[in-house]
């Protein structure tokens, strides 16, 4: 472990531990294109817009999840780089039992406050039976989705990215064969979708704890589950903000749609389609991103400053050449991509324009996915905090509010590359003055 982290060339160790993340992130996409599709085949809209209703629910048990994965993770790595074995495993053993003891509160509170979590959500009496059905079922498997992000992130610090992703695969494999098989073999409608995504989820969660025996450096005894008052803060400061970055993605993409739908349903649907192809590059840079962050870790605990720099330059590079790549290839044939989902001329036109300016910016997203991941791995947590609220909430929402107003609907299509733009430059300056403070620089 410590040769690849200290010593191989910066190119092999950044791909083995980012690409198995990669994969990993392609199949979640893989099963979320597939799951759509599933129940979509059911001709029931009801039951599509009622899953469609219950997704946030799913989207903050990971965000809870987030907390203690990659707020342990970042810990970890830098403890391993200081060769602080014995707190790496408290802090592997704490994260894991507190996921599931909060898990289980969560769990509890949930299933109390149902009815008035339902209205939240927008459940009406037509679609209130299927996200009802689907939330319970979530709800009670949330632990098993909870759960999985902490040995999933964890096990990443000790270089065992590659069985992260065997677990993340076939517990995707499994929801997508269960999946039509609740559906249409056992008409188990939306509480068959929830059952299929919780046992996927359990399966992923079992091969993680088998996995994370094997780490040398990491522990599941419940002996070691205490840290100190410090080692926790440094969990919880990079913990949150990174949930907060999962959690203001869902809330940008809310307000987008409720600022769009006054130019009618075409404008919503087209901005729709635009996510799901920009999803497919934005998974992948994540990937690279998260992948990375063990390595920038242990070397910034560890104080080796030159093999940091080469890491990050790298990194920057990969996200930056990727994006560009991506960018222009998907501009070129923006309407042969809309096309693909829907043939009506409104949506083409517009869904063009907007999958152009969304891409025109992605690699500056790169640059931001490096710096919050840097601030991150290196504790940084005020950093983190505000490139958490900035690009998908505060500058976005900004941006939505004053260019739309100015500008109509041009002006919200552009609210996402101003957004972008704003957010990186913050990055840059916040990545230089954290590195500043260190001999980083020297």
């Amino acid at each position: 472990m410590n040769d690849l982290f200290e010593k191989a060339p910066i190119p092999k160790a950044y791909m083995q531990l980012a690409l198995p993340v990669v994969l990993g992130m392609v199949a979640s996409m893989i099963y979320n294109l597939a799951d759509t599709f599933f129940v979509a085949q059911t001709g029931n809209a009801d039951l599509v817009a009622g899953i469609a209703l219950g997704s946030p629910l799913f989207t903050f048990m990971l965000a809870v999840g987030d907390i203690f994965g990659l707020g342990g993770s970042a810990v970890i790595s830098r403890a391993l780089g200081k060769h602080d074995y014995n707190q790496s495993a408290r802090v592997s053993s704490f994260c894991f039992y507190v996921a599931i003891a909060l898990s289980l509160v969560l769990t509890g509170l949930l299933l109390i406050f149902e009815a008035p979590i339902l209205n939240l959500l927008g459940a009406t009496a037509a679609t209130r039976p299927y996200v009802a059905d689907f939330y319970r079922v979530l709800v009670i498997g949330s632990t098993f989705i909870i759960v999985s992000l902490v040995p999933g992130n964890i096990i990443r610090t000790e270089g065992l990215a590659q069985f992260s992703m065997i677990a993340t695969i076939s517990g995707t494999i499994l929801t997508i064969i269960l999946d039509p098989l609740f559906l249409f073999v056992f008409h188990w409608g939306a509480s068959g979708v929830a059952f299929a995504n919780v046992l996927g989820f359990a399966v992923n969660t079992g091969l993680l704890v088998l996995f994370m025996r094997r780490a040398k450096s990491l522990s599941l005894a419940p002996k070691q589950a205490h840290i100190s008052r410090p080692a926790f803060k440094a969990v919880i400061a990079v913990g949150i903000p990174a949930s907060l970055t999962n959690l203001t993605q869902s809330f940008g993409m809310m307000l987008l749609n409720s600022y769009l739908a006054a130019y009618g349903a075409q404008a919503v649907a087209a901005m729709g389609i635009v996510q799901k192809i920009y999803m497919v590059v934005m998974m992948v840079m994540v990937g690279f991103a998260f992948g990375a962050q063990p390595l920038i870790g242990y070397t910034y605990g560890a104080k080796n400053w030159d093999r940091l720099r080469a890491t990050l330059r790298y990194d920057l590079k990969i996200e930056g050449g990727y994006a560009l790549i991506c960018a222009i290839i998907l501009m070129t044939f923006a309407p042969q991509l809309i096309k693909l989902f829907m043939t009506q001329t409104a949506i083409i036109s517009m869904g063009t324009v907007m999958l152009q300016a969304m891409l025109i910016t992605t690699p500056l997203v790169g640059f931001i996915l490096v710096f919050t991941t840097v601030f991150q791995s290196v504790g940084a947590g005020t950093s983190a905090l505000i490139m958490a609220l900035s690009r998908q909430a505060v500058l976005l929402g900004l941006a939505i509010v004053i260019l739309g107003y100015l500008f109509g609907l041009n002006g919200i299509i552009w609210a996402q590359p101003v957004a972008d733009v704003l957010t990186c430059l913050i990055g840059w300056a916040l990545y230089r003055r954290t590195f500043n403070a260190t001999q980083f620089n020297h």
